[in-house]
């Protein structure tokens, strides 16, 4: 059986396309930093023996985090990113790390930045998630590519597009205009594979916890995968390593404020509760750096709190979700959560809850 491994509080810096991803360092047991393997598309950081966050360079726009296992014999992702186009360049750069094939995939959720590279998946490959993931996937309860959650996130791709374009016309600083041109191609190509996507439900599904064991060299490795409760959607599923100290939270747990619009907020504060009964070091999130530790679980157990009590009290005073979304003050929170600069919320979060308040 594999030791626990064993977190310190140093923090690994990578620079990539940008921008500045922390990583909290893993020592081995010669002392060294995890080891990090980059192809051109992303970034493989080893948290554990054979356990990578893997995130992207911004060559390609893959929007989510996702998460490999490495086995004797196989591998385990976790997430397929935004579109077929990232997901095809997530499974080119596997390729850096190992020659092994991929067997499992696991959806941490339905939303279209984790699940909607699912299709360029071979047949070979077991797709795992919620049974509400593969409902949502599979058009039983809907067509995901016209709900308010994808659209809002695309809708603005065309003219994000013309307006690099523009700026890319407009600059002669040889440096900017690089920066200007490698973003445009990711954009264009991240527009056009929108038009691909053929949303793919999981084949395999659980309702509460599925438990799978991944030779290695040397015993194996346990992978639990858990629904605590619903939460950001009704759906998500946590992948816990017992045996690293690990979890992977999809979008349940983020060290930012997470997208409301499909949510539970009120539910989600005690699947938090579940969350934290879970023993482990650190979360690996699906976007953003890891979080060490559960304090950060506790302040957003205080925000969800929060913004459910100050929207159900605007709303009682006759306030639309639009004026609610404007004026709503949850500035007590600016000092966990950056994104917070003086009154107002994502409306799509306030609409969310007068949605449930009206249930």
């Amino acid at each position: 059986m594999n030791k626990k491994k064993k977190f310190n509080t140093a923090v690994l810096s990578l620079i990539g396309s940008g921008f500045l991803l922390a990583v909290f360092g893993y020592v081995n047991a010669q002392g060294e930093p995890p080891s990090v393997i980059e192809t051109s598309s992303h970034i493989f950081t080893e948290m554990a023996d054979g356990v990578y966050q893997v995130t992207g360079t911004g060559e390609v726009y893959v929007m989510s985090n996702a998460l490999m296992l490495v086995g004797a014999n196989d591998v385990l992702l976790v997430d397929s990113h935004v579109t077929p186009n990232a997901a095809n360049a997530l499974l080119r750069s596997v390729r850096a790390v190992t020659d092994k094939p991929v067997r499992y995939l696991v959806n941490s959720h339905y939303h279209f930045d984790h699940a909607h590279g699912n299709q360029v998946f071979p047949n070979t490959v077991e797709i795992i998630g919620h049974s509400y993931t593969r409902a949502k996937l599979s058009g039983e309860m809907g067509n995901v590519l016209t709900e308010s959650t994808m659209l809002s996130f695309t809708e603005g791709v065309p003219d994000l597009v013309e307006r690099l374009r523009a700026q890319l016309s407009d600059t002669r600083d040889p440096a900017e205009r690089t920066r200007l041109a490698a973003q445009l191609k990711a954009q264009e190509d991240h527009m056009i594979s929108l038009r691909e996507i053929v949303p793919t439900p999981p084949n395999i599904t659980l309702e509460s916890k599925m438990t799978l064991y991944q030779d290695l060299s040397e015993g194996s490795r346990e992978i639990q995968l858990l629904h605590l409760g619903r939460a950001h959607t009704a759906g998500d599923v946590v992948v816990y390593l017992p045996q690293e100290g690990l979890v992977f939270t999809g979008d349940m747990m983020l060290p930012s404020l997470s997208y409301m619009g499909d949510s539970f907020p009120q539910e989600w504060v005690g699947t938090l509760e579940a969350l934290k009964a879970v023993e482990f070091d650190v979360i690996l999130p699906g976007h953003g750096a890891p979080l060490q530790g559960k304090e950060k679980i506790s302040q957003f157990q205080a925000y969800l709190t929060d913004l459910w009590q100050k929207t159900e009290t605007m709303k009682a005073q006759g306030l639309s979700a639009e004026q609610t979304a404007e004026q709503i003050d949850l500035s007590n929170h600016s000092q966990n959560y950056g994104q917070i600069r003086g009154p107002g919320a994502d409306v799509r979060a306030i609409r969310r809850i007068y949605a449930l308040l009206d249930q």
